[in-house]
């Protein structure tokens, strides 16, 4: 089952990859086996819709890459088939009420208006004076 995921994660990736470089113009770049996949897509496309030929696609190079990498017999189907959606049994999402914010340590004086600042800017100021003055006079 493991190479069988890898197969068909690798088959979406490089038709995806493919087909965006076809669009580009860019597919006389790609490798034959990709060309003629694309070659295949293109004819399918003509025969019915555009995701069923997708998906077509993408199953015929999930089977190479399958084999390529060592699977054995037939490969085994990777994607979940779709569930029925219980209708009855839903619950509606709602979003947690908002913290309160708490505020720092500078902002919390800003916030509440009647507390100061816990060191003014006077007082800063008057520190840094005396560390000028004193590394000044060691200086001398």
């Amino acid at each position: 089952m493991l190479i069988a995921r890898r197969a068909d994660t690798r088959a979406r990736a490089d038709f995806a990859t493919w087909k965006m470089m076809a669009k580009l113009n860019g597919a006389s770049a790609l490798p034959p086996e990709a060309q003629e996949f694309l070659a295949s897509y293109q004819n399918l496309l003509a025969q019915m819709s555009e995701g069923e030929a997708t998906e077509a696609t993408i199953g015929a190079i999930y089977k190479a890459y399958y084999v390529e990498m060592g699977g054995a017999g037939t490969p085994p189907d990777v994607r979940p088939r779709q569930a029925k959606p219980a209708a009855d049994n839903v619950t509606a999402f709602r979003r947690p009420a908002p913290k309160p914010k708490s505020a720092g340590f500078f902002a919390a004086g800003a916030a509440s208006g009647a507390q100061k600042r816990p060191l003014p800017v006077a007082l800063i100021f008057a520190c840094l004076v005396v560390v000028y003055v004193g590394i000044r006079l060691y200086w001398r």
